[in-house]
Order: C-alpha cells, then structure tokens, then sequence
C-alpha cells in the first residue's frame, strides 16, 4: 500500500503540472508560444500515460487486491485500491500516441477557440470540434463504450453517471422549471411595466474591484497562501491542495460579474482546499466528481452570495469601494440588482438562477445529438439558436453569444455540462439540510461569519474526497435521493 500510495501520487503531481500548464496557457501564455505549449502539453501527457499503465502499478494492484479478499486491508485502503484499478484498467486501454494527440489538440483548439470567438466566426473553430468528437468516439470504442459514447463522457466527469439517469433527473426538473420560469418571468414582467427594476451598476473602478474580490474570496475562507486570483478570457479553477489557481474577469460596467464568477470558482477552490492532504493523489483526497464540485461552488455562489443576510455584511465594503459609482443606489437596488431576472439572457455564465438551468439543458441535448450521430458539427450552429428560442425565448444575435461562448469543447469536455444542473440540485439539498442543521446561519452571513457553513461543508463533503459517487454523497448527508425537487422549492421561494 505504501508504494502503491507512492505511485498514485507521483502521477497525481504530473497531472497538477500539466493542469498548471493549462492555467498558464489560460492567464500568461504569450500569442506566438502557442504551438510549444502544445508539444509542451502533450510530451507531459504521453509521461502521465506511461506512470498510469507501468507494469509494477498493475502488480501492486493485484498483491493490494489479494489483501483486500483475505480481510487484510481497512475499508479506506479498499477505496484507494478500487479507484486505482478503475483507472488503471482505463488507462492500459488507450494508447499513448492517442493521449498524447488529445493533449496536443485540446491546447491547439483552445487558440483556435478564443480566435473563433473574438471573431464570431464559428467555421474556423469546427474542424477541431470534429476532431474532438473523432478522439472520443475512438476512446469509447477502445474503454468499451463503442454503442453509447456519451456515457463515457459522462462518466469520466461523474463516475457511475449515465445519459438515461441524467435523461430521467432532467426530465422531472423540466417538467417543473418550465412553468415556474414562466411564472417569474410574468412577474417580472409586470413590475418592470411598473416601475420597478434593479439599479443599473455602472462606472466600477477595476482595481477596487479587484480588492473586493479578494476581500469577499478570503472571507468565504479562501486561503490565499494557497492559492491566487487571476484574469482569463473563461473564468476557471485549477490545481488542488496547496495551490489552487482560480480566475475571473473584470469590466468597469459590470461589477456583479465578477464577483460572482469569482464566488463560484473560490467554491470550487474551497472544495480543493479542503480535501484531505495527507491522501493527495488517492481517492480519498480526490473530489467525489463534478456534479459535487460544482455544487460547492453553486451553493456560495447563489445561496449564500445572493441572500439579503450576504449583502447586509457586504454593502457597506461595497459602498466605501465604490462610492461614486453608488450614490443613488439603495440597498434594496443592490440586492434586487445580484438577484435580477433577466428573460431572454443568451450567456450561461451571466445568467440569473431561474434561467440558467435552461441554459444546461440546451448544452446537454445538443451533445447527445452530437454523439448519436443526428446533429452534424456544421449544423450545429443552427440547432443551438433553434433550441435557445424554444428554450430561452429568443436566438443569439452572434455565435460567441450562441455555439462559441463557453470554452469547454474546446478541451474535448464533452458530458461536463450536466454536472452544473446535477451540482445545482445537490446544492439545494445540502442548503436545505444546512439550514436545519445550522440554526441562526444567515445571521452568521450578515456579520460576514461563513466558518460555520465552511466548518460544516468540510465534514460533510470534503473529508471524504471519492469515497462516494454523487448520488451516495447526497443520500447520506441530506437523507434523501438526488432530485430536482429541492432546487424547484428554492427557486419558487427565492424569486417565485
């Protein structure tokens, strides 16, 4: 177990290189540097691969695998020693020049991507989304999954995770948030018609804005002797443990974004942060899987960050950071203004909590077409805007506010989007579960006190890294199965 142990955490190191690699490309990366990057990334992906499949990693799976049947192992090393061979088994399937070439094309098409983007033009950005989808249907064949490649994608970012489950979670929350987004957008409608609107945020110093970043991140308990804030084009988190990389972008119009963006990525940051160091490169110092993930970082970003208890702590920073910018603005403004209802938004990442589940689904049913073969990439363009309408009520004006807003198909993370709608459900439930368990919690909020909720998340969640799957996870710390019906009660209360 020792020099098992040993080996998973030497790949665990290579694989936090290359994801600082990756940041780097993101933040730092000089416009001429890309195509050395590219070697850069794949010759680090071809030495990951070779530590993944050595013969001896395999020789100590089966000595650790002999112990676990005779009784001699703990039900911790059990969990180490069958997530190692999950992955092994995975691993020694794939040929290196494959993983390699997916390294090498995930850097190149991240350029291609933000090119694409700046530009509106979807066309020059497609031939390494065909690609992509070629490296995954070929990775499918080779793990098994030849009839049903999607479900590889999936599962990679949620283990045990199918598209007919996701289908089946998705289908109850459409069938309830359809109306209720319908109802608020009514409402909202009628008192605009009013008279009645959040302030219009205007004129925000970047530097103050950055300062109250910082500030509010450190607060949530962030460390930041363990991590930092930068800039990117997509904001994101990186690394684990000791150093963990988040980002964010600023505009002087546009303050609310982010901050929030940047609440979001500290979640995730603070999920890292808090997983077991001393199993650094096990799965019981691993996150349980995106879906957990990014309810850690739904749960600070809107539950916490949007409540009134929130912003009477953070007002008055807010005010002595952006005096001018305030003046006029009421308290109730601000609030209304972090938690505006805006129909119609065509950007995930800025939508409102009513609409932005709509925005997942549309990404989860295009990839399913994608990877069953019924949507061509070249068609593609054309699909999102016709489902953006029946969903979101109208078509994007470009198609960096349609098909090129988001860049994770630019990395091959294809099955990565449900874990924001399946990680909005977990955070309901853990919210609602918090919430009785932590009498007084929003008080804590307003005198700007997030320990308790951290303290709690820390032992619920985070202490036990991979040792459960999502649905497990939610089933022990909130008493009951994953579903939509939390997530539906908390909207209809918060905005209904």
């Amino acid at each position: 177990m020792a020099e098992l142990t040993a080996r998973l955490r030497r790949l665990h190191v290579l694989g936090s290189v290359s994801g600082l690699l990756g940041w780097d490309e993101q933040v730092n990366l000089p416009s001429a540097a890309a195509e050395a990057r590219g070697a850069q990334m794949a010759l680090l992906a071809e030495l990951a691969h070779a530590e993944s499949v050595a013969p001896r990693l395999g020789e100590l799976l089966v000595l650790a695998e002999s112990c676990l049947a005779r009784g001699e192992l703990d039900a911790e090393a059990a969990v180490v020693v069958r997530a190692a061979r999950r992955d092994y088994d995975r691993a020694v399937k794939l040929p290196a020049e494959l993983v390699a070439e997916k390294a090498r094309l995930s850097s190149e098409a991240y350029h291609a991507w933000a090119s694409a983007r700046a530009a509106r033009d979807f066309a020059t950005f497609a031939p390494y989304l065909e690609k992509h989808l070629e490296i995954a249907r070929r990775e499918a064949e080779l793990l098994g999954y030849g009839g049903r490649p999607y479900d590889l994608a999936i599962d990679r970012h949620d283990p045990g995770l199918d598209t007919a489950r996701v289908d089946a979670l998705f289908a109850r929350l459409r069938a309830g948030l359809v109306p209720l987004v319908r109802r608020i957008d009514a409402k909202g409608e009628a008192a605009r018609a009013g008279g009645g609107h959040a302030a219009e945020l205007k004129g925000f110093d970047v530097e103050a804005q950055r300062r109250v970043v910082r500030e509010v991140t450190a607060a949530l308990g962030f460390d930041f002797s363990r991590g930092r804030l930068d800039v990117s084009l997509h904001p994101f988190c990186e690394g684990s443990g000791d150093d963990v990389r988040l980002t964010t972008r600023f505009d002087s119009d546009e303050p609310l974004d982010a901050l929030y963006s940047s609440i979001h990525e500290a979640g995730h940051g603070l999920y890292e942060q808090g997983l077991p160091r001393e199993r650094a490169g096990t799965a019981l110092g691993t996150a349980a899987g995106m879906a957990v993930h990014e309810s850690q970082s739904r749960l600070w970003e809107n539950q916490v960050a949007r409540s009134r208890a929130f912003w009477r702590w953070l007002e008055p920073r807010f005010r002595a950071a952006f005096p001018r910018a305030l003046e006029g603005v009421s308290g109730d403004q601000l609030h209304a203004a972090a938690n505006a209802v805006r129909p119609g938004g065509m950007i995930r990442v800025d939508a409102d909590e009513v609409h932005y589940n709509l925005h997942i689904l549309l990404r989860f049913e295009l990839e399913k077409r994608l990877f069953d073969g019924s949507l061509a990439v070249a068609e593609l363009p054309a699909a999102w805007d016709a489902l953006a309408e029946e969903l979101l009520g109208r078509r994007p004006e470009h198609a960096a506010e349609g098909v090129l807003q988001d860049v994770h198909w630019s990395g091959g993370a294809f099955g990565y989007f449900p874990s924001y709608t399946l990680g909005n459900m977990i955070a309901a439930q853990l919210w609602a579960t918090a919430k009785a368990r932590l009498p007084g919690l929003e008080e804590d909020f307003a005198r700007g006190d997030f320990g308790r909720l951290l303290g709690w998340l820390r032992a619920e969640v985070h202490a036990h890294g991979r040792r459960e799957d999502a649905f497990a996870l939610t089933r022990r710390v909130t008493g009951a199965e994953l579903g939509p019906e939390a997530l539906l009660a908390y909207l209809d209360e918060r905005y209904g």
